[in-house]
């Protein structure tokens, strides 16, 4: 049960972080959207997990989607692509929000249209759920971060979620190496500390993932993900006195219902 808890520790914490962000769902005809979208994706598009979409938004979706369906491919529907893929990316359909995104940097071909579409593609591969579409999502947000880093190399967290695509590849060492190289550029790159302090975990090098994480915390203590995950290291370490305050102390840090009930859970395992 512990184990099956940590696998899925890192859309646990993509979404403790997203949460306060999305709105429910968008509220359209889904079969309609499905139709379309899978003729003109090749790729279906998921119904949604949520409800209650504000109507602004989901009336703006619906407007600008007959926009651009009428439209023609130039500067005017590149625009209404972008906007799509801001409605979508907040009503927390990324899948769709990546489509447009995508549209609108093959159109645009700048470093900005190119992470965007590139960052709608990571969520919606840290989201997907299939092996298959996890793979296919990691596969499109590579290709367009590999764009935008290589237009900036400086941008070390496009570099990073670059870095976590490969995980899903054949060549997840590459990932890892590529980490290690955004840490040796900026040794208090806090994504990239988490991220490997993540994988430590997953991978059941919790010593590794420890010191990781101590990393993180010198550089920023009040790191929510980063706590919490520092007390799942502490607890399968087998120190349970640490990973008991460790867990109080993300108690302290933040109230949000997600982290509480998160916290709670590894308590209950504790005592038992």
């Amino acid at each position: 049960m512990l184990k099956t808890r940590i696998i899925l520790f890192a859309a646990c914490t993509i979404i403790i972080w997203l949460i306060f962000l999305l709105p429910k769902a968008v509220v359209e005809n889904e079969s309609q959207l499905k139709a379309v979208d899978s003729v003109k994706t090749g790729q279906p598009i998921p119904s949604a997990g949520h409800s209650d979409v504000p109507q602004v938004l989901a009336a703006g979706i619906k407007s600008l989607r007959a926009q651009y369906l009428q439209g023609s491919p130039n500067q005017k529907n590149a625009i209404f692509a972008d906007s799509l893929q801001n409605l979508y990316s907040q009503a927390g359909q990324f899948d769709s929000a990546a489509w447009y995104g995508e549209q609108a940097a093959t159109f645009f071909k700048t470093t900005k249209s190119y992470l965007k579409a590139g960052n709608s593609y990571y969520e919606a591969y840290m989201f997907a759920l299939q092996p298959e579409k996890q793979k296919w999502m990691a596969e499109k947000a590579r290709e367009w971060l590999e764009k935008a880093v290589d237009a900036n190399p400086k941008n070390l967290e496009a570099k990073t979620k670059m870095a976590m695509t490969y995980l899903s590849s054949s060549s997840p060492m590459k990932g890892i190496q590529m980490m290690r190289e955004v840490l040796a550029e900026d040794p208090k790159n806090e994504f990239a500390l988490y991220n490997m302090g993540m994988l430590s975990v997953q991978s059941g090098q919790y010593d590794k993932a420890v010191d990781r994480l101590k990393e993180l915390m010198a550089v920023n203590p009040n790191h929510i993900q980063g706590n919490l995950l520092l007390g799942v290291a502490y607890l399968n370490s087998g120190n349970k006195e640490k990973a008991r305050a460790q867990f109080g102390k993300v108690k302290k840090l933040d109230n949000d219902p997600a982290v509480q009930a998160t916290v709670d859970s590894y308590l209950k395992d504790l005592n038992k």
